[in-house]
């Protein structure tokens, strides 16, 4: 069997601090790996500068200077994790039989790499790294994950529980996922769309190593919404079923208000009329509000705006990625 070349895509935002830690991390992998003869020597670690406002990139082309194993790609601008991530992918199945996508900061294990590997060698096109458990995270930040995941899986949404973006992906796969031109991403939705045959491999997630995490509550609580409304209509079949069962109750108010009129007890009052008013204007906003969000994502999808622009790249100039940005 032919010893498959390995990229290693990372994206990078705002992390000078981190990179030069776990840069050295990812070589020995890399040179482990190769040492092992589980990929070749023409593998890769491929970091994608996501418009970082530090020193980054300038931290990823030093390293590209001193072992030609680092790759590098700045995008033009700040596009987000998930475009940033899309765009190593793109880069890297041009060159790559096989890829593994990961963080920088060094909280995923690199060692289940290995079983990702032993994996793909068995046949499966699609490897996802799981999380055993989420001792590291706050009861907080717990909680509110897990609960993102059931919520997905109640909508409909085909996810792999406690799994991010620390996945194996085989040319073949990638090639399926670059079919899929949403603007709006969520690769943890859209990757389990592509099928194949899939594995997941177990690990313990580590704490950051160096510099501040980028996913405060705002942007996760975005992050988790994004997901929901890229990759579910439930939200509005939500809307529709409590409006159905609103519309009954109206019918029965109504009737009820005619009898008690036509018998003579009606009396005034201000509080049930507020409750009312109150219960119904909530309602609304918020079904206006999702209903809204739909169509906003309609509006950007039609557009056809490039999900990332590369600016410099040290990756050979004769592969073009246009086609996927």
């Amino acid at each position: 069997m032919k010893v498959p070349i390995l990229y290693i895509v990372i994206p990078c935002y705002n992390e000078q601090e981190v990179l030069p830690i776990t840069s050295s991390l990812f070589l020995e992998k890399i040179q482990q790996l190769t040492a092992q003869n589980k990929i070749s020597e023409q593998s890769r670690v491929l970091f994608v500068n996501d418009g970082s406002k530090d020193n980054t990139w300038q931290v990823i082309l030093d390293l590209c200077k001193q072992n030609p194993i680092f790759q590098g790609i700045c995008l033009s601008r700040n596009k987000g994790h998930q475009n940033a991530l899309l765009a190593g992918l793109m880069a890297a199945r041009q060159y790559a039989d096989v890829t593994i996508s990961i963080d920088c900061d060094g909280q995923d294990d690199i060692n289940a790499m290995d079983k990702m590997l032993d994996e793909f060698a068995d046949g499966c096109d699609i490897v996802y790294g799981v999380r055993s458990k989420r001792e590291t995270d706050t009861w907080f930040k717990r909680t509110t994950a897990e609960g993102f995941y059931k919520v997905m899986k109640t909508l409909g949404a085909d996810i792999v529980f406690n799994h991010a973006d620390f996945r194996l992906m085989s040319r073949r796969a990638l090639d399926g996922l670059a079919q899929f031109h949403e603007v709006n991403l969520f690769l943890r939705g859209l990757v389990p769309m592509v099928g194949y045959r899939y594995s997941s491999v177990y690990y313990d997630r580590a704490e950051r190593i160096a510099g501040e995490s980028h996913y405060p509550l705002k942007k996760m609580l975005a992050f988790a919404f994004d997901g929901i409304t890229s990759l579910s209509v439930k939200p509005i079949r939500i809307i529709t079923t409590l409006g159905f069962f609103i519309s009954l109750l109206s019918i029965v108010g109504i009737v009820w208000v005619l009898v008690t009129n036509a018998l003579g007890l009606t009396v005034s009052g201000w509080t049930s009329m507020l409750c009312s008013v109150f219960f119904m204007g909530g309602v609304q906003l918020l079904s206006l509000g999702i209903i809204g969000e739909y169509i906003g994502k309609i509006y950007t999808e039609t557009k056809h705006r490039p999900r990332f622009i590369i600016q410099q790249t040290t990756l050979s100039e004769d592969v073009d990625i246009k086609d996927y940005e």
